[in-house]
Protein backbone atom coordinates (compact mmCIF):
# COMPACT_ATOMS: atom_id res chain seq x y z
CA UNK A 1 0.00 0.00 0.00
CA UNK A 2 1.47 3.43 -0.88
CA UNK A 3 2.57 5.68 1.99
CA UNK A 4 0.01 8.32 1.00
CA UNK A 5 -2.75 5.70 1.26
CA UNK A 6 -1.43 4.60 4.63
CA UNK A 7 -1.58 8.17 5.89
CA UNK A 8 -5.11 8.55 4.54
CA UNK A 9 -6.26 5.32 6.16
CA UNK A 10 -4.86 6.42 9.53
CA UNK A 11 -6.18 9.97 9.48
CA UNK A 12 -7.92 10.76 12.74
CA UNK A 13 -10.93 12.96 13.28
CA UNK A 14 -9.67 16.43 14.28
CA UNK A 15 -9.61 16.97 18.04
CA UNK A 16 -9.98 20.69 18.69
CA UNK A 17 -10.83 20.51 22.39
CA UNK A 18 -9.00 22.97 24.64
CA UNK A 19 -7.78 20.12 26.86
CA UNK A 20 -6.07 18.52 23.86
CA UNK A 21 -4.00 21.60 23.06
CA UNK A 22 -0.45 20.87 24.24
CA UNK A 23 1.43 23.96 25.41
CA UNK A 24 5.15 24.68 25.17
CA UNK A 25 7.43 27.65 24.47
CA UNK A 26 6.52 27.26 20.79
CA UNK A 27 2.90 28.33 21.33
CA UNK A 28 2.44 29.72 24.84
CA UNK A 29 2.71 33.36 23.75
CA UNK A 30 0.21 32.92 20.92
CA UNK A 31 -2.21 31.10 23.22
CA UNK A 32 -2.05 33.95 25.74
CA UNK A 33 -2.82 36.54 23.06
CA UNK A 34 -5.76 34.58 21.65
CA UNK A 35 -7.12 34.08 25.17
CA UNK A 36 -6.96 37.82 25.79
CA UNK A 37 -10.03 38.20 23.54
CA UNK A 38 -12.00 40.42 23.32
CA UNK A 39 -9.28 42.87 24.42
CA UNK A 40 -7.41 42.86 21.11
CA UNK A 41 -5.88 46.01 19.72
CA UNK A 42 -8.18 47.47 17.05
CA UNK A 43 -10.56 44.54 17.55
CA UNK A 44 -8.64 42.01 15.47
CA UNK A 45 -5.75 39.58 15.82
CA UNK A 46 -3.57 37.89 13.19
CA UNK A 47 -2.56 34.32 14.10
CA UNK A 48 0.39 33.06 12.05
CA UNK A 49 2.46 29.90 12.01
CA UNK A 50 3.79 27.16 9.73
CA UNK A 51 1.69 24.11 8.76
CA UNK A 52 1.34 21.69 11.67
CA UNK A 53 1.94 24.35 14.34
CA UNK A 54 -1.63 24.27 15.66
CA UNK A 55 -3.25 27.30 14.00
CA UNK A 56 -6.52 25.57 13.22
CA UNK A 57 -6.69 23.96 16.66
CA UNK A 58 -6.17 27.29 18.42
CA UNK A 59 -8.56 29.10 16.08
CA UNK A 60 -11.28 26.51 16.66
CA UNK A 61 -10.76 26.71 20.42
CA UNK A 62 -11.37 30.46 20.17
CA UNK A 63 -14.37 29.92 17.91
CA UNK A 64 -15.96 27.59 20.48
CA UNK A 65 -15.32 30.10 23.26
CA UNK A 66 -16.47 33.19 21.38
CA UNK A 67 -19.30 31.71 19.30
CA UNK A 68 -17.62 33.14 16.22
CA UNK A 69 -18.96 32.70 12.71
CA UNK A 70 -16.70 31.36 9.95
CA UNK A 71 -16.32 33.55 6.87
CA UNK A 72 -14.51 32.53 3.68
CA UNK A 73 -11.47 34.60 2.82
CA UNK A 74 -12.36 34.63 -0.88
CA UNK A 75 -16.00 35.65 -0.31
CA UNK A 76 -15.80 38.31 2.37
CA UNK A 77 -17.47 41.04 0.33
CA UNK A 78 -20.55 38.85 -0.15
CA UNK A 79 -20.64 37.70 3.47
CA UNK A 80 -20.15 41.04 5.27
CA UNK A 81 -23.91 41.51 5.52
CA UNK A 82 -23.97 38.52 7.92
CA UNK A 83 -21.79 40.33 10.45
CA UNK A 84 -23.96 42.15 12.98
CA UNK A 85 -23.04 44.34 15.94
CA UNK A 86 -21.00 42.50 18.55
CA UNK A 87 -20.26 39.57 16.24
CA UNK A 88 -17.07 37.52 16.42
CA UNK A 89 -15.62 36.38 13.10
CA UNK A 90 -13.02 33.78 12.13
CA UNK A 91 -11.33 34.03 8.73
CA UNK A 92 -8.74 31.32 8.11
CA UNK A 93 -5.91 31.10 5.56
CA UNK A 94 -6.06 34.68 4.31
CA UNK A 95 -2.75 34.13 2.51
CA UNK A 96 -4.30 31.48 0.21
CA UNK A 97 -6.62 33.77 -1.71
CA UNK A 98 -8.49 36.77 -0.44
CA UNK A 99 -11.21 39.30 -1.19
CA UNK A 100 -9.02 42.26 -0.25
CA UNK A 101 -11.76 44.88 -0.23
CA UNK A 102 -13.93 42.63 1.90
CA UNK A 103 -11.22 42.12 4.51
CA UNK A 104 -10.39 45.82 4.56
CA UNK A 105 -14.02 46.66 5.37
CA UNK A 106 -14.23 43.87 7.94
CA UNK A 107 -11.21 45.00 9.95
CA UNK A 108 -12.41 48.61 9.71
CA UNK A 109 -15.63 47.47 11.39
CA UNK A 110 -13.61 45.68 14.08
CA UNK A 111 -11.62 48.88 14.68
CA UNK A 112 -14.82 50.92 14.89
CA UNK A 113 -17.56 50.97 17.52
CA UNK A 114 -19.64 47.99 16.36
CA UNK A 115 -18.12 45.60 18.93
CA UNK A 116 -16.95 43.26 16.17
CA UNK A 117 -13.89 41.07 16.83
CA UNK A 118 -11.98 39.24 14.10
CA UNK A 119 -9.42 36.43 14.26
CA UNK A 120 -7.39 35.96 11.05
CA UNK A 121 -5.05 33.05 10.38
CA UNK A 122 -2.23 32.57 7.89
CA UNK A 123 0.89 30.50 7.36
CA UNK A 124 3.10 33.48 6.57
CA UNK A 125 3.61 37.08 7.57
CA UNK A 126 1.88 40.04 5.86
CA UNK A 127 5.22 41.60 4.98
CA UNK A 128 5.57 38.85 2.36
CA UNK A 129 2.11 39.02 0.77
CA UNK A 130 2.11 42.23 -1.25
CA UNK A 131 -1.64 42.64 -1.53
CA UNK A 132 -2.77 45.02 -4.26
CA UNK A 133 -4.69 47.14 -1.75
CA UNK A 134 -2.01 49.27 -0.10
CA UNK A 135 -4.23 50.32 2.82
CA UNK A 136 -4.92 46.66 3.62
CA UNK A 137 -1.21 45.86 3.53
CA UNK A 138 -0.44 48.59 6.02
CA UNK A 139 -3.29 47.54 8.33
CA UNK A 140 -2.18 43.92 8.41
CA UNK A 141 1.49 44.75 8.92
CA UNK A 142 0.49 46.93 11.87
CA UNK A 143 -1.99 44.37 13.26
CA UNK A 144 -1.51 42.75 16.64
CA UNK A 145 0.04 39.38 15.89
CA UNK A 146 0.13 36.00 17.65
CA UNK A 147 2.96 33.86 16.27
CA UNK A 148 3.09 30.08 16.51
CA UNK A 149 6.50 28.56 15.99
CA UNK A 150 7.26 25.13 14.55
CA UNK A 151 6.40 22.51 17.20
CA UNK A 152 9.38 21.86 19.47
CA UNK A 153 10.40 18.61 21.15
CA UNK A 154 8.58 19.49 24.37
CA UNK A 155 5.28 20.00 22.56
CA UNK A 156 5.58 16.90 20.37
CA UNK A 157 6.56 14.81 23.39
CA UNK A 158 3.43 15.97 25.26
CA UNK A 159 1.23 15.15 22.27
CA UNK A 160 2.70 11.70 21.67
CA UNK A 161 2.80 10.74 25.34
CA UNK A 162 -0.90 11.58 25.67
CA UNK A 163 -1.84 9.71 22.49
CA UNK A 164 0.08 6.59 23.47
CA UNK A 165 -1.30 6.79 27.01
CA UNK A 166 -4.89 7.14 25.77
CA UNK A 167 -4.41 4.11 23.53
CA UNK A 168 -2.56 2.18 26.26
CA UNK A 169 0.21 1.48 23.76
CA UNK A 170 3.26 -0.18 25.36
CA UNK A 171 6.56 1.56 24.57
CA UNK A 172 10.08 0.17 24.75
CA UNK A 173 12.61 2.38 26.61
CA UNK A 174 13.98 5.29 24.60
CA UNK A 175 11.42 5.06 21.78
CA UNK A 176 10.07 8.59 22.15
CA UNK A 177 13.58 10.04 22.20
CA UNK A 178 14.33 8.10 19.02
CA UNK A 179 11.18 9.36 17.29
CA UNK A 180 11.63 12.99 18.33
CA UNK A 181 15.05 13.25 16.69
CA UNK A 182 13.67 11.97 13.38
CA UNK A 183 10.01 12.91 13.04
CA UNK A 184 8.35 15.61 10.96
CA UNK A 185 7.73 18.72 13.09
CA UNK A 186 3.95 18.52 12.90
CA UNK A 187 1.26 17.68 15.44
CA UNK A 188 -0.88 16.15 12.68
CA UNK A 189 1.97 13.85 11.66
CA UNK A 190 2.50 12.87 15.31
CA UNK A 191 -1.17 11.83 15.52
CA UNK A 192 -0.92 9.75 12.34
CA UNK A 193 2.35 8.13 13.43
CA UNK A 194 1.04 7.11 16.85
CA UNK A 195 -2.04 5.55 15.24
CA UNK A 196 0.19 3.56 12.85
CA UNK A 197 2.50 2.41 15.65
CA UNK A 198 -0.38 1.43 17.92
CA UNK A 199 -1.98 -0.64 15.17
CA UNK A 200 1.27 -2.41 14.30
CA UNK A 201 2.23 -3.03 17.93
CA UNK A 202 -1.18 -4.60 18.55
CA UNK A 203 -0.89 -6.77 15.43
CA UNK A 204 2.60 -7.94 16.43
CA UNK A 205 1.62 -8.42 20.09
CA UNK A 206 4.51 -6.38 21.43
CA UNK A 207 5.60 -2.88 22.41
CA UNK A 208 6.60 -0.09 20.07
CA UNK A 209 10.33 -0.55 19.60
CA UNK A 210 12.91 1.55 17.78
CA UNK A 211 12.75 -0.87 14.88
CA UNK A 212 9.00 -0.46 14.59
CA UNK A 213 9.32 3.31 14.96
CA UNK A 214 11.83 3.34 12.11
CA UNK A 215 9.41 1.36 9.94
CA UNK A 216 6.56 3.75 10.73
CA UNK A 217 8.59 6.87 10.03
CA UNK A 218 9.72 5.38 6.74
CA UNK A 219 6.24 4.25 5.66
CA UNK A 220 4.50 7.53 6.49
CA UNK A 221 7.25 9.74 5.15
CA UNK A 222 7.48 7.97 1.82
CA UNK A 223 10.60 6.04 2.74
Amino acid sequence: MPASQLALDLALAPDYRAESFAVSEANAGALALVNRWPRWRQGHLLLTGPPGSGKTHLAQMWRARSGAMDLHARKLGKELALVGRGASVLVEDIDRGLDEDGLFHLINRAAGDAGVTVLLTSAGAPEDWGFALADLNSRLIAAERAVLREPDDALLRQVMEKLFRDRRTPLAPGVLDYILTRTERSVNFARTLTAWLDREALARKGPVTRTLAREGLGALSGG
